[in-house]
């Protein structure tokens, strides 16, 4: 399950830095975002909870606000925190009503698809980068939209994909890339 979680936090790194600051993220800055995502799922453990994961949604947020300062986050966490501790103030917070959430929340899925645009169209869309993108997202979209095709697979490879389709893409990728011949200049 952490290669899934890994995954994810590669790419909500490479989006919060490209969609908030306007450039890559630095190997040091992926290394330690996967480094602290591991520690927080080993902290959870030790108190007996689920593991964590970085939060995708953020994503979109930062790139419609570009708002990467660490106070703002801290307010955020810290209104979060709050609502946990009183069950009054976070229902006064989820009266919002539907549609300003669907409109925010439609907003915010676009971002993060507009953002991985950004990222695939970095590199020229040769016939080679199209080839490996295309699997990759279509076996990704396919077994996430249907899951029960890893039913057939031995538990051991299920437990590994755990019933997404984000490991088996990004490892179909990196084994493409590694694979198809890399087009001459």
């Amino acid at each position: 399950m952490f290669i899934v979680t890994a995954v994810e936090t590669i790419g909500d790194i490479s989006g919060v830095m490209e969609g908030g600051l306007g450039r890559e993220a630095t190997d040091k800055e992926l290394s330690g975002g996967v480094m602290c995502d591991g520690l927080g799922s080993s902290l959870a453990a030790l108190f007996g909870v689920l593991p964590n994961t970085s939060f995708s949604q953020n994503v979109g947020l930062v790139a419609m606000t570009k708002v990467v300062n660490r106070m703002a986050l801290a307010c955020g966490a810290g209104v979060l925190i709050l609502c946990g501790l009183f069950p009054k103030l976070a229902a006064l917070i989820s009266i919002m009503p539907q549609s300003v959430l669907g409109g925010a929340a439609v907003m915010m899925f676009s971002s993060i698809v507009v953002s991985g645009i950004q990222l695939i169209t970095k590199e020229k869309l040769t016939g080679r980068n199209i080839t490996i993108v295309s699997v990759a997202l279509g076996l990704g979209y396919g077994l996430g939209a249907n899951s029960d095709i890893l039913r057939m697979l031995p538990d051991t490879m299920q437990l590994i994909f755990g019933g997404s389709g984000i490991v088996p893409a990004a490892i179909v990728a990196l084994v493409l890339n590694i694979v198809l011949p890399k087009d001459e200049a």
